[in-house]
């Protein structure tokens, strides 16, 4: 057996995270027609705000101009889910506004009421570490903290 890794002419890579993507969507699948979400469960959904197909307000473009994070758990309102991309309502500072995620906008989705989360990897065009951000501060009740001890990271970077 080589040491040597070699190239692979199927891209496993896309298609996990395209899989990891998909879970998301079916969580969010389970909670349409809702308006909050059961138990203690909420969700932080990261996404890049410049990803094709994103459409959120502009301010929050001029805020978060890299990447976002929204929570969801009991302030949100018309969860429509799609098989690429979701949109939801929610308030940023007593304003209402629609969000458009697509899937593939997604960095990170994680539920820290029961230590589950999601992390996406980053395309090879975005290689550069992301400058650190704050939340979106939707308005939501304040959350504990999350300890990510299920956090999944899918990473299958070349070695050369």
């Amino acid at each position: 057996m080589s040491d040597e890794v070699r190239d692979s002419l199927i891209p496993y890579d896309e298609i996990v995270q395209d899989a990891l993507r998909a879970v998301v969507g079916r969580v969010l699948r389970q909670l349409e027609g809702h308006d909050s979400l059961p138990g203690e469960h909420h969700f932080y959904i990261t996404f890049k705000t410049q990803a094709p197909g994103v459409d959120i307000p502009a301010h929050l473009v001029a805020k978060f101009p890299d990447e976002m994070t929204i929570v969801l758990q009991n302030r949100f309102w018309d969860l429509n889910v799609g098989d690429d991309q979701f949109s939801v309502g929610l308030s940023f500072n007593q304003t209402p506004s629609t969000l458009v995620i697509p899937y593939a906008a997604i960095t990170a989705f994680v539920d820290p009421s029961v230590d589950f989360g999601l992390q996406f990897q980053v395309s090879d065009d975005d290689a550069d570490e992301p400058e650190p951000h704050d939340e979106a501060d939707n308005d939501r009740p304040d959350v504990t903290s999350e300890d990510g001890s299920n956090v999944v990271t899918v990473d299958f970077g070349k070695r050369k």
